[in-house]
């Protein structure tokens, strides 16, 4: 089980091993999802760059969250009830009813994740809470993919078990971004989903039967070369395993565009144009800069631009969509502004700066060490 194996390696080295595709591959992953946004979606590309760029942000609240890292993997193959009829209980009480809450978390929550970063967008959207619903749509499109890299679904996370051991991040990382230029590929109209909870657990169970298949491309590729860095190795590991990586990509970036859509239409098909994403490519009248410094341990200095006056909402909210502080809240006239935030006695993990200024909203985020 990974518990025990955690707290061997340090909380470093867990981080890389556990990033499931590795930056690259999620950033492909959530921006390719556009490919499969329906006519109903158009709204949602104005979304896609954000989506993108904080799809690593669980990854990276590993080293400040301890409850993160179990909802980036499942061992699904360590229920008894999967080796006899492959499926596992789909609720998350009544897993932990039937095995423990300690036996569920140590064997991984990653679907539990899953649905609570959808309900959580579908209930931003009913609410009409967009900027934390692109939160919550980047943090979807994260636990998504992990849902769709096989080892991230096996106790034989990194080939360990048979003596493949280094193959998670070889395969997940290594290989990816030696290839991802060839990842080429469309997407189908998004559609809705009758059952979330069965859809998210029916990808897990189909992915989970690929894990036998990298296993022999690995094989294969170190007979080929035991120096895993070499591009004898990696295009050996490539060429075996290319024909069902690109369409786990694939499945991925549809299965992200079907979730989003579904947890709109169950929102009750809200206008995104109060957060100004219905017109995506006009010219913002902000700007919202990057904190400086970022990462912080301090202070750190926030500094905004209006183009024209504006009626602006800046506020800093944590992971749970709660706002903490409000740094403006009125109409501004044109010009640069500057205000040096002082997180006090806030825990130290990742903040976001958000930031409506008329119809746009602009949203950053803050990484607090700690004093």
């Amino acid at each position: 089980m990974k518990k025990s194996f955690f707290s061997t390696i340090g909380l470093l080295a867990l981080t890389i091993l556990l990033a499931s595709w590795g930056a690259t591959g999620h950033r492909k992953i959530s921006e390719a999802a556009a490919l499969s946004f329906n006519e109903q979606m158009q709204g949602f590309h104005a979304w896609v760059n954000f989506i993108r760029d904080h799809s690593s942000d669980p990854d990276y609240r590993k080293s400040t969250d301890p409850t993160e890292g179990p909802k980036h993997y499942i061992d699904i193959d360590n229920y008894a009830e999967f080796m006899a009829t492959g499926r596992i209980p789909q609720t998350f009480d009544s897993a932990v009813n039937i095995h423990g809450s300690a036996f569920v978390y140590d064997n991984g929550i990653l679907p539990w994740a899953t649905l609570a970063s959808f309900d959580s967008l579908r209930d931003c959207l009913q609410r009409g809470d967009f900027e934390f619903a692109q939160i919550y749509a980047a943090d979807l499109g994260h636990y998504v993919a992990d849902g769709h890299m096989p080892m991230h679904v096996t106790a034989n996370y990194n080939g360990q078990l048979t003596g493949n051991t280094g193959l998670h991040s070889r395969y997940e990382s290594t290989m990816i971004n030696a290839f991802i230029g060839q990842f080429e590929y469309s997407g189908a109209p998004a559609s809705e989903i009758s059952d979330v909870s069965q859809y998210v657990f029916n990808y897990l169970y189909t992915n989970i039967a690929l894990v036998d298949s990298i296993l022999i491309a690995d094989n294969y590729a170190k007979s080929q070369s035991t120096n895993y860095s070499s591009s004898t190795y990696k295009n050996a590991l490539w060429n075996k395993s290319k024909s069902y990586t690109i369409p786990l990509f694939e499945r991925a970036s549809q299965a992200l565009a079907n979730l989003i859509y579904t947890a709109w239409l169950q929102a009750g098909s809200p206008s995104l144009s109060a957060a100004g994403v219905e017109e995506p490519f006009a010219i913002s009248n902000s700007i919202l800069e990057q904190n400086s410094p970022n990462p912080f341990n301090s202070v750190t200095n926030i500094n905004y631009i209006l183009k024209e006056n504006t009626r602006v909402f800046l506020h800093v909210r944590n992971m749970n969509g709660d706002i903490l502080d409000t740094i403006a809240d009125g109409t501004y006239n044109e010009g640069k502004y500057t205000y040096q935030w002082d997180p006090n006695s806030k825990p130290a993990g990742i903040y976001y700066l958000v930031m409506s200024a008329g119809k746009f909203t602009h949203v950053k985020k803050m990484v607090y060490l700690g004093k």
